[in-house]
């Protein structure tokens, strides 16, 4: 059964951090190829964060030095530290494989207002 659950999202004043989970199914956690997504209201859905097949991290332009992604491979679980959050970190953001599967999860909300 795939099935990609997503949590930890909230209300969060600028400058403020989250810590994002992903439960991911056995039969589709490779930790090597897990990342996290994040749709905007309005605009397309974009990667930000990723494990690479060498084990190494890539992190989009716009949150890199402030997000960062982990994993515990005992859970099938990936995370990701958000610290100094801004607006335009406002999101529904979800996690994959690095492709994408036609399966989506239901997302977690990260909102960042004053």
């Amino acid at each position: 059964q795939v099935q990609l659950v997503e949590s930890g999202g909230g209300l969060v004043q600028p400058g403020g951090s989250l810590r994002l989970s992903c439960a991911a199914s056995g039969t589709i956690f490779n930790p090597n190829t897990m990342g996290w997504y994040r749709q905007a209201p309005g605009k397309q859905r974009e990667l930000v964060a990723r494990f690479t097949r060498a084990g190494s991290t890539n992190y989009a332009d716009s949150v890199k030095g402030r997000f960062t992604i982990s994993r515990d491979n005992a859970k099938n679980t990936v995370y990701l530290q958000m610290d100094s959050l801004k607006p335009e970190d406002t999101a529904v953001y979800y996690c994959n494989p690095i492709p994408p599967l036609n399966y989506w999860g239901q997302g977690t909300q990260v909102t960042v207002s004053s």
